[in-house]
């Protein structure tokens, strides 16, 4: 389900970060494996009704264990899903300590600037073509809206030759305006933690980082099959 649907809908976009109540590891082993099964199969329900990539943020974070970024045509059935997954044995232990809604939109930046794969320049999301993803919310300064648009769009030309410099990381941007707290929710894609280091380190060099508001908070996450992200957990 990475592409567009025939009528052009955009998609919605979900991250949502999944913490284990400490008492779940001191159940029985048959109880815990029993709902570990359950959340799997009803994850795997989902199939056809939206793409679900799971990753793992055991031992990286201490708020969260797990995030499940799930990506659809529609917001229905990411809440029907959300309630059954917290339903199930290994649900009832779960708290949910950040959750991002966005869809995907067409960089007015990027006009005539199309890459393969790039959720900015086309519209949709095509994921998990790598193993680290690294999430996080992302804000403007209200100044930066008052910038003339060809101001604005001169800024971002810097912002986006810079980018341009880190080939091996890959940039989904999606929309939160009107549907979460923050404006955006960035998600950047590599093999290699460190280039995206490099590149969060240049980025603060450039104009374009005067006018962030808030970028925080960050996580790394580690794509696994689901099965090995739930036993990752401990139990």
């Amino acid at each position: 389900m990475s592409g567009p649907s025939k009528d052009g809908r955009r998609q919605y976009v979900s991250f949502t970060f999944y913490k284990v109540d400490p008492a779940w590891r001191r159940l029985l082993a048959a109880e815990r494996e029993q709902g570990k099964q359950e959340f799997a199969r009803v994850a795997g329900d989902t199939a056809g009704r939206m793409a679900l990539l799971p990753y793992a943020l055991t031992g990286i974070r201490g708020d969260c264990d797990f995030m499940l970024w799930r990506i659809g045509y529609e917001l229905d059935p990411l809440q029907e899903m959300s309630a059954r997954l917290l339903g199930t044995g290994l649900g009832k232990y779960l708290a949910v300590p950040y959750s991002y809604l966005s869809m995907t939109k067409s960089s007015i930046y990027l006009v005539g600037h199309a890459h393969d794969g790039q959720g900015d320049s086309r519209g949709r999301i095509e994921p998990g073509q790598h193993r680290y993803l690294f999430v996080y919310p992302f804000v403007k300064t209200r100044e930066w809206y008052r910038l003339a648009e060809p101001t604005r769009q001169g800024i971002m030309k810097e912002h986006i030759a810079l980018g341009h410099k880190f080939p091996r990381v890959k940039l989904n941007t999606t929309y939160s305006f009107g549907l979460d707290d923050q404006e955006f929710v960035l998600a950047f894609e590599s093999d290699y933690p460190e280039d995206f280091l490099d590149l969060v380190m240049a980025l603060r060099e450039t104009e374009s980082s005067r006018y962030t508001l808030r970028d925080t908070p960050i996580f790394t996450c580690v794509q696994r099959p689901l099965d090995e992200v739930l036993n990752l957990l401990g139990g």
